[in-house]
């Protein structure tokens, strides 16, 4: 695995600006939980770590478009939440597309309401007639999480669900978009999870190799 960043052993992905969020960002956002030691560890604990996270990945301008948000601790857990009940959500859906399951009903609910805050596009009074705007329903947080769960449910509901894959290393499981041209890739990352396994297939037929054959009469 990459080296450490914002207490996760995967770094974001994006150099992209803020605005439309690519792909590979909105996938790295379901993985801030993450297997870690054989246990699954919250790499959003709290409202200043998430903020960092989606600074770092250019999500948002700065950590302070969102933690500027709290007025007080009740304000912050609550911002918090909100931002990990969408990204489980998007979890829950991702887990349940890559292995050819139904997700749950509260699952798509959630990640629906965080698309229901996307911009959406006005008209606006202008001193020749009119002019386009645009305006969100909702504050930063649900700016963040409608741009991070659009790209996902687009590639979903466009017949792209079978590249959703969950990592074949069990101490690892990292959620990802398979890009490659085949479209059979089975590690999140072959310099890490796929040279190990091709590394401990080879150890196994080494040592069945080493090993003596029957010698009963």
């Amino acid at each position: 695995m990459q080296g450490p960043t914002i207490n996760s052993h995967r770094p974001p992905t994006s150099d992209h600006v803020h605005g439309d969020v690519p792909l590979g960002t909105a996938f790295d956002f379901l993985n801030t939980l993450e297997l870690d030691d054989g246990a699954l560890v919250e790499r959003l604990s709290s409202l200043e770590t998430a903020a960092t996270w989606l600074a770092r990945a250019a999500v948002v301008p700065d950590a302070a478009s969102i933690t500027g948000l709290a007025r007080s601790d009740a304000d912050r857990e609550a911002l918090l939440d909100r931002l990990v009940a969408t990204r489980t959500a998007l979890r829950d859906v991702a887990h349940a597309v890559a292995h050819e399951r139904t997700p749950e009903r509260q699952a798509i609910d959630e990640v629906n309401r965080a698309l229901r805050s996307r911009e959406r596009v006005e008209l606006v009074a202008a001193d020749d007639g009119v002019r386009l705007g645009h305006s969100h329903v909702g504050d930063a947080v649900d700016d963040v999480l409608a741009r991070i769960a659009e790209p996902i449910v687009r590639e979903i509901g466009s017949g792209h669900d079978d590249r959703v894959r969950v990592c074949a290393n069990d101490t690892c499981r990292w959620i990802f978009y398979d890009e490659s041209r085949s479209g059979r890739r089975r590690w999140c990352d072959m310099a890490t999870c796929g040279n190990r396994a091709k590394a401990r297939r080879h150890r196994e037929r080494q040592k069945t190799a080493d090993e003596p054959g029957d010698s009963r009469p």
